[in-house]
């Protein structure tokens, strides 16, 4: 019996690590086109309100359809086939980019939102599936696997275009961003492939995580609504980064050309953060998320309020975001495995993702408003919808640990 259980952690891993090579190669290409997407789009000639409006309802479809996509794939059980569909809807639109003629900016803008979409499909489906194996792993250790995979790619997609372009320096500047969405086709193919042979060689990954006595119609734990509504106020006072670059390249406080270093430190850290709140959401469950919280909440303060003033203040800053990011990428998906059952785990990920990408949208439009008007309000509403999120997490907690107390009477 134990050595069976140990062929079955074994393979449970091995799943894990391809997913995660998979997931490498995808954000390698998607990580790579957001990193120049905004200059194709203005040498393809759209306007900055046209690619304003064309990024936020594409983040939309990509969060909202999740709700959508997610509940399907629970009632038809079709996690392959919904992976691979979205997959590929996903990874290819970005290559197709190369394809768009100058002044074609609505054919590119049109695959910006197919692009949304085809993630829309694939990511309640896709982490389900890595939601099994995870219950053999630990769900903490195994989302964090990934994560750090995923910023492996995050750093190497950006890199590749940086060289391309220096590399083509003298060519014509649409057809050498042109060229680099080409090149993106190759990660794109890879991991198509790498895909297949995962749905090849692990046909099943719903047998990695044994059967629970569950009441068979839909419905969600109280523990998980909470839960919902805690990580809704962590999107809502979570600024993102664009804010943060446009703040201190206003400021002078490092040169222009260094503001892409300040992003990969960010997702250095996010890694590792990544990696050491998933080890510890493992252990001591949500209570790992309340202190990734607590630590990344004062973020804006050293960013924003002492950031103008030194640059160490800015980095400490930045630190801090990384943590705040590398936690909520691990541990706010391993969480939903702890509070969703086995057959409505792709409905738990879609409300997850759709509420956590609806007010993460909300939130970057008030802090934007409030960055114009009033600088320190905007300082004082994300800490404080950060700590109100603390707060929340502290009752579900609280009643995911009466819950347990209940199963053992």
């Amino acid at each position: 019996m134990q050595k069976k259980k140990k062929l079955v952690t074994g393979s449970a891993m091995a799943f894990l690590f391809l997913m995660g090579i998979v997931s490498l190669f995808s954000d390698m290409t998607h990580e790579g086109a957001r990193s120049i997407i905004g200059v194709y789009l203005t040498l393809a000639g759209a306007s900055a309100a046209a690619i304003g409006f064309v990024s936020g309802l594409g983040e939309f479809l990509g969060y909202s359809l999740r709700l959508v996509s997610g509940f399907f794939a629970d009632k038809t059980k079709k996690y392959w086939p919904m992976t691979i569909v979205g997959y590929v809807i996903d990874v290819m639109a970005i290559p197709a980019l190369a394809l768009v003629p100058q002044g074609g900016w609505k054919w590119a803008c049109a695959l910006m939102l197919i692009e949304r979409i085809g993630k829309a499909i694939k990511k309640p489906a896709k982490d389900t599936l890595l939601s099994f194996a995870a219950s053999q792993e630990g769900a903490g250790k195994s989302f964090a696997l990934q994560e750090l995979l995923d910023q492996i790619g995050a750093f190497l997609g950006p890199v590749i275009l940086f060289l391309v372009l220096y590399l083509n320096k003298t060519a014509d500047t649409y057809r050498k961003y042109a060229l680099c969405f080409a090149i993106l086709g190759i990660p794109a193919i890879i991991t198509v492939v790498l895909l297949l042979i995962a749905r090849r060689k692990y046909p099943n990954p719903e047998a990695f995580e044994p059967e629970t006595e569950e009441k068979t119609y839909f419905h969600f734990r109280h523990e998980f609504i909470v839960y919902i509504v805690a990580i809704s106020f962590f999107a809502l006072g979570f600024i993102d980064f664009p804010i943060i670059t446009m703040h201190t390249a206003k400021l002078e406080l490092v040169q222009d050309d260094v503001l892409p270093l300040l992003y990969a430190g960010a997702m250095a850290v996010d890694a590792v953060a990544a990696l050491i709140f998933g080890w510890l959401y493992d252990r001591i469950g949500v209570k790992s998320l309340m202190l990734s919280t607590a630590i990344s909440a004062l973020f804006p303060l050293f960013i924003f309020g002492w950031g103008g003033q030194s640059k160490a203040a800015l980095f400490i800053g930045i630190v801090l975001w990384g943590v705040g990011m590398g936690a909520q990428e691990s541990t706010l998906k391993a969480a939903v495995c702890t509070f969703v059952p086995k057959q409505w785990r792709s409905s738990g990920f879609g409300v997850f993702e759709t509420a956590f990408g609806v007010f993460w949208f909300l939130g970057s439009w008030l802090t934007g408003v409030l960055y114009d008007q009033a600088l320190t309000g905007m300082i004082i509403f994300s800490i404080l919808a950060q700590v109100v999120s603390i707060v929340f997490l502290g009752f579900c907690h609280h009643m995911h640990q009466k819950t347990i107390a209940q199963k053992k009477d």
